[in-house]
């Protein structure tokens, strides 16, 4: 900011400020000297706010991009159990034709990074960026990266829940880690959204405004037949964007859907194994009441024939038999056993999954 201050705008080229959280307005006199251009108080107003959304505005002498990055590191959730959080904090870029401004907070770590390899690049003689609108592509590129880097590991935090979920050993208890885990991916959605929405409001304001010409007389020829104020040639206006520039843009864009797609198949994926835990644990819930029934169905005719026996009668068939009481358990133990025969020939008895499984492998082994 200090030798940013001192030096006039350069002659070819352009003038990168950047600025902290700690000290937005810090910049503004020295943009109005190097510009002439005012700054609104609501944009700036807006710079300050960390809590702003994604968003574009822009003015006949600049533009303003809010864009909320990451705060913290991707991998920085080691314990499966804690569902990863994502946190974001908003950088804010003004544009102007020679000049862009960068607002963000002190502990950034893309833009010094990205600066430092500039400063190299620069050093080797390679190719650097020829318009404020290329180093906020940039910028924005390697913020981007950092939601893709995001991915694996909420992947895996997700096939931990899938896995906990399905679990037929033990009971799924931890509704609230996993609706949060679900909650953070609607997060991430609604934020890429939101950098959409800045980006392509940016991108067609630019469309709009130059048309695809250049030619300040078409403007003028346009402005009269639709009666609205003609522009003069003397004002400043924001450059068009070149064929490399919107390559970038939809680059960027592209990086953005991949985002978003990416939340929206895992929130699916979560929501089918839900679904899936639902239906598995209703399928059980059916077994267990299948088999119960013909448990009930089997003892039903066994507790009749010891009724019949216990009735208090003083003369009954077999009672003072010697050998009647092992032909009453013999014929209790055939009717029980034709019983099970039958459910099982009927189906209303079936091996588990785990069982069955288990039963298919020694008899390939066998």
């Amino acid at each position: 900011m200090g030798e940013v201050s001192a030096a006039p705008l350069p002659d070819r080229g352009y003038a990168w400020i950047d600025a902290h959280y700690e000290s937005p307005r810090a910049w503004v006199e020295t943009v109005e000297r190097l510009t002439g251009v005012t700054v609104l108080d609501e944009h700036l107003s807006d710079a300050e706010n960390v809590t702003h959304p994604s968003y574009f505005d822009s003015t006949r002498d600049y533009e303003m991009i809010v864009f909320r990055g990451l705060a913290i590191r991707p991998g920085g959730n080691a314990d499966p159990d804690e569902p990863i959080r994502i946190r974001t904090r908003p950088t804010v870029f003004f544009l102007f034709p020679r000049c862009i401004v960068s607002v963000r907070p002190a502990d950034s770590l893309q833009i010094p990074a990205l600066r430092r390899r500039l400063l190299d690049a620069g050093r080797f003689k390679q190719r650097l960026p020829s318009r404020p609108e290329e180093l906020m592509l940039r910028i924005l590129n390697a913020m981007v990266d950092r939601y893709l880097d995001l991915r694996q590991p909420v992947t895996d935090q997700l096939e931990y829940w899938q896995r906990e979920l399905l679990d037929p050993r033990r009971a799924f208890r931890d509704w609230v880690s996993l609706l949060e885990a679900r909650r953070q991916l609607r997060k991430l959605e609604n934020l890429s959204e939101e950098q959409l929405d800045a980006l392509q409001e940016w991108r067609d304001e630019r469309l709009d405004r130059h048309g695809g010409r250049d030619d300040p007389a078409l403007d003028w020829a346009d402005a009269t037949e639709t009666g609205q104020p003609a522009p003069r040639p003397s004002e400043p206006a924001m450059p068009s964007l070149t064929d490399a520039l919107e390559v970038r843009v939809n680059d960027l864009v592209e990086h953005i859907e991949r985002v978003r797609g990416h939340a929206q198949r895992l929130e699916t994926s979560i929501e089918s194994a839900v679904q899936l835990h639902f239906s598995a644990t209703a399928h059980r819930t059916n077994q267990i009441m299948r088999t119960l029934t013909v448990l009930t169905a089997t003892f039903m005719p066994l507790t009749l024939i010891t009724g019949i026996f216990g009735m208090n009668f003083e003369v009954m068939p077999g009672v003072h038999s010697p050998a009647g009481f092992w032909w009453t358990m013999a014929a209790m133990a055939a009717i029980a056993l034709g019983l099970v025969v039958f459910f099982r020939t009927r189906r209303y008895l079936e091996e588990t999954g785990l069982r069955s499984a288990a039963t298919r492998g020694r008899r390939r082994r066998g």
